[in-house]
């Protein structure tokens, strides 16, 4: 795994350990944008590379996201290394929010961040919520409504106790909008970023 990347924040509230998707590592245009826009909400954004993600930047070879369990175990090793002067968060993109997600009981940590969740795969219905009802802090998640990994359409229905889903207008699962609608890419991460600090907000406002 890489180093820490760190996103200062001049005044920062909380810190957000936030973990890439499965193609894509800490580095790339989607995470960077994120957490500029996280530190510009006073968010320390500490992002890293899973194993498999810094073996193919080193290498160029490109080999899939190990499994599951090896994943939440990279991700608490991040976790353990982060210092307890602020309020912790965890989150990631799509495979790295449902890493976190799984992680919901770990000591210290106030709540969940997915941007994009990976609800399932696309056009099947294998679905990756089993562990919502066992949740021990909130999930948050930010959402394209076109997301193929889950539309606002499928999840119309859906309910968890400690789920809450923020659409973003038009969205892909990287949240790319339609030329269309208006809106920009940049604009939807810009939204993500303030829903996250919003409901971090909510969470320490809670604990007071």
């Amino acid at each position: 795994m890489t180093d820490i990347i760190i996103n200062n924040a001049s005044q920062p509230k909380a810190r957000l350990l936030l973990s890439h998707g499965a193609g894509a590592g800490a580095q790339s245009e989607f995470m960077q944008q994120l957490a500029q826009q996280l530190a510009a909400h006073n968010i320390e954004v500490w992002r890293f590379n899973f194993a498999y993600m810094q073996r193919f930047i080193d290498s160029d070879k490109r080999s899939l996201p190990a499994k599951m369990p090896l994943l939440q175990q990279e991700f608490m090793q991040q976790l353990d290394k982060c210092p307890a002067d602020l309020p912790l968060f965890i989150g990631g993109k799509s495979m790295g929010g449902r890493v976190a997600s799984l992680l919901s009981s770990h000591p210290g940590v106030e709540a969940v961040f997915a941007f994009g969740y990976p609800f399932h795969p696309p056009k099947k219905h294998s679905w990756r919520t089993e562990h919502f009802a066992a949740l021990a802090c909130p999930l948050f998640i930010a959402q394209g409504d076109r997301d193929a990994f889950g539309t606002k359409t499928e999840l119309a229905a859906m309910q968890w106790p400690k789920v809450a889903l923020h659409w973003l207008t038009d969205g892909d699962h990287d949240f790319k909008p339609r030329v269309k609608s208006g809106l920009t890419q940049q604009q939807l991460i810009a939204q993500a970023a303030q829903f996250c600090s919003r409901k971090i907000d909510e969470v320490l406002l809670a604990k007071q």
